[in-house]
């Protein structure tokens, strides 16, 4: 037993049992490392409070602050913590700019004991509001209930979701305006030309449907498109036809103001189509290796004849290079910068090259045009926006061209640059992969010289609509074809058998009457003759599956309206493939 001087002199670890003769002395160290690091973590989560980015409180069911971090007292616009605690003594109050909605928040924490995501709005020191996103927790320990939030400003978001809303509604407006634009353009259009009263009537349809489904322009579109493409298709070959013949000077101004009108509206529904397409990303692309003299070859048969009548020089430099890309929609580019070109271009010419740099190709369409400000160069690819420059005459379009260029090149992934001088002309470039060693080589393409005219070779045409079928008659007739025309299959093949002949192409509508398809007379026919026939299809049809379709089967396509410079350049290809 210790003497009591020995008690007297005992130390802090004796009392509490751990001196030199106690077992649990051999813990003080683990123990004393556990307090530390306990202190080291209690210093971090307070780092953490008081650094977060986002705003954290702590406060009491009676909606008094407990605590709160410096993130907290900025969104709210004091300048402290300890002065957004000292201030603000009813939260509901004087916190949120609902008080019902802090009853709403409490309710859901006493149901669910959490909440996420809850919107509301939360007053500033300056009277001003802002838009918050908070996760609420709600604490029991004991008799103490403490409600702890974290508080993220979403103001921003809330600003951009309205600005996005009306800029919905500002496009919404223009669609409608230029729809009706298009009905008051359609109808003058068909008094002019003044068609049969039954095809007037299916225009009268249409625009009907346009009107009542003018707050969707998705679902007005996808109605009314093939009812107006029949029609337009058969009024522009008609009047095309009457272009290439010689009429008195009166009658070939009116005749010429008839095909302006007529391109105008053609144009509007298609690009309308088509930027619907691309807004919805229902264009995918479908990339293949392919040589591009075939694209350059059918802009030349194309825009040859466009640029002599505008008393205009297109040059297009010839390449045997090799690309990767989807060729319909790297086409639908370079038609538009030279169809674009053409018509900025008082005189002068237009020249189309390629520059080849590391593995990519450069396709530029060069134009000695008036030019492009530096400032108006980004707001050319906006919609509904033409420059103020003068035209050489052309048809103005109707400013959503550059638009769908844009966005086709966006879904392609080829980058678009454009240079330009005032005065001096512009150039648009379009940078295009060319094709390596680990893609599939297509088969060489045979050079094709375009010809003036044909040599009566027999063309099979099957429409069921009897206007468009009366127009291509006429218009391969006087091309120098012989042309026959169906309705379906079975008369098709009757036809053949009639007049003991065998086509040398078939120009195919895919949609026909009672189910029956383009591709059914296609097989009906080669059946019938045993070989395989050139075809084309000619049609409204627009999905990317259906084309995709026709492409694997080998068949050329023609989009509903048919140009008929476009026509008579498939003619020449196929014709001159056959041989």
């Amino acid at each position: 037993m210790k003497k009591p001087s020995e008690r007297n002199n005992a130390t802090f670890e004796d009392l509490i049992g751990l001196g030199d003769h106690s077992a649990r002395k051999n813990y003080y160290p683990e123990l004393t490392q556990k307090l530390d690091e306990l202190d080291v973590e209690r210093n971090r989560y307070k780092w953490l409070f008081d650094n977060a980015l986002h705003g954290i409180f702590q406060a009491d069911l009676s909606g008094r602050f407990r605590a709160a971090n410096p993130a907290m007292a900025s969104l709210c616009g004091y300048s402290s913590a300890s002065d957004l605690v000292e201030q603000i003594t009813a939260i509901d109050q004087q916190l949120f700019v609902d008080a019902q909605d802090y009853r709403t928040l409490l309710m859901r924490l006493s149901q669910d004991g959490k909440v996420h995501r809850y919107e509301t709005r939360l007053l500033k020191a300056d009277g001003c509001f802002i838009f918050v996103s908070m996760n609420a927790l709600l604490k029991r320990d004991a008799d103490d209930v403490t409600l702890e939030v974290f508080v993220q400003d979403i103001s921003e978001r809330v600003s951009d979701q309205a600005r996005l809303k009306k800029l919905n509604e500002e496009l919404e407006e223009r669609v409608t305006e230029r729809t009706y634009a298009l009905a008051t353009v359609n109808h003058k259009l068909w008094d002019e030309i003044r068609v049969r009263e039954t095809t007037q009537q299916e225009l009268l349809v249409a625009k009907e449907q346009a009107e009542d489904a003018n707050t969707s322009k998705d679902k007005y579109l996808a109605a009314a498109s093939h009812d107006l493409l029949q029609p337009m298709n058969a009024a522009r070959l008609l009047v095309s036809t009457l272009r290439e013949r010689k009429l008195a000077v009166a009658d070939a101004q009116l005749v010429e103001r008839i095909h302006v009108a007529l391109e105008g509206a053609e144009e509007l529904l298609t690009d309308l189509l088509d930027i619907s397409k691309l807004d919805q990303n229902a264009v995918q692309s479908d990339p293949c290796a392919f040589h591009l003299s075939q694209l350059l070859n059918a802009l030349e048969t194309e825009f040859q004849p466009l640029a002599e009548r505008a008393g205009l020089i297109l040059k297009i430099r010839k390449t045997d290079q090799m690309v990767f890309s989807d060729a319909r929609l790297l086409m639908r580019v370079l038609r538009n910068f030279v169809s674009n070109a053409l018509r900025y271009t008082n005189q002068g010419g237009v020249l189309v090259g390629c520059r080849v740099r590391g593995e990519y190709l450069y396709l530029q369409v060069w134009d000695s045009g008036e030019g492009i400000p530096q400032k108006s160069i980004v707001d050319i690819f906006s919609e509904f926006n033409q420059l103020e420059q003068h035209r050489n005459g052309m048809r103005t379009g109707v400013g959503l061209g550059l638009a769908i260029v844009d966005r086709v090149a966006r879904v392609l992934g080829h980058p678009i640059t454009v240079r330009s001088r005032v005065d001096k002309g512009s150039v648009f470039t379009v940078q295009v992969p060319l094709l390596t060693s680990d893609m599939v080589a297509p088969r060489p393409v045979a050079r094709t010289t375009s010809v003036s005219g044909f040599s009566s070779e027999v063309v099979l045409v099957v429409d069921n609509d009897q206007n468009i079928l009366l127009s291509m008659d006429v218009l391969l007739t006087q091309w120098g074809l012989t042309p026959y025309i169906a309705t379906n299959a079975a008369s098709a093949i009757e036809l053949c058998k009639q007049q003991q002949i065998t086509p040398h192409v078939l120009l195919l509508d895919y949609h026909l009457e009672k189910g029956e398809t383009g591709l059914d007379v296609l097989d009906s026919l080669e059946q019938h003759f045993n070989t395989r026939i050139p075809a084309a299809m000619l049609t409204a049809e627009r999905s990317d599956i259906s084309l995709r379709h026709f492409r694997t089967l080998g068949l050329q396509v023609l989009n509903k309206p048919v140009k008929p410079g476009k026509l008579r350049a498939l003619l020449t290809h196929m014709l001159s493939a056959s041989e």
